[in-house]
C-alpha cells in the first residue's frame, strides 16, 4: 500500500531493546481536502534512517505494510493493535526504481517445474 501525504513530525529513534528500535512519524493525509487525516507511522530497525533526508512539510510517498497483532493481558482481556509499517519513503514526485519481481511474477509458476510447456495439463 502506499499514499502521497505531506510529513507533519518526525520523532526520534527509540531504542526498545539491545536489538530493537523504531522510528514514528506523522503525515497528513488529505485524500479530501477537507477532512485531512493525520497518520502516525513507524519505521523499525535499518529502516530507521529512511526519514534522515527529509524534512517537515515535504510532499512524501509512504509505502507500508498494515499490522495488526492480538495480545492477552494479564487479567485475561484480549486486546487488538494496528500498525502503519512503513518500507519505503519516497519524494511524491519521485518514482521507485524498477526492480526484479520478488515472488517471479514475470516466470510460470514453480510448480510447473523447469522445461515443461505451459499447455502440459497433467489431468
Amino acid at each position: 500500500m502506499n499514499i502521497k501525504a505531506k510529513l507533519l513530525e518526525i520523532f526520534e529513534v527509540n531504542q526498545i531493546s539491545a536489538s530493537f528500535k523504531k522510528r514514528e512519524f506523522v503525515v497528513e493525509y488529505s485524500e479530501n481536502p477537507q477532512y485531512p487525516e493525520y497518520l502516525k507511522f513507524e519505521l523499525i530497525q535499518d529502516k530507521c534512517e529512511l526519514l534522515d533526508q527529509f524534512s517537515v512539510n515535504q510532499e512524501i510517498d509512504v509505502h507500508f505494510n498494515l499490522k495488526g497483532r492480538k495480545w492477552t493481558d494479564p487479567q485475561g482481556n484480549i486486546k487488538y493493535f494496528n500498525t502503519l509499517q512503513a518500507w519505503r519513503i519516497l519524494k511524491a514526485d519521485q518514482r521507485a526504481a524498477p526492480s526484479a519481481p520478488e515472488n517471479g511474477l514475470d516466470a510460470p509458476p514453480a510448480w510447473l517445474g523447469e522445461g515443461e510447456a505451459e499447455n502440459d495439463v497433467p489431468f
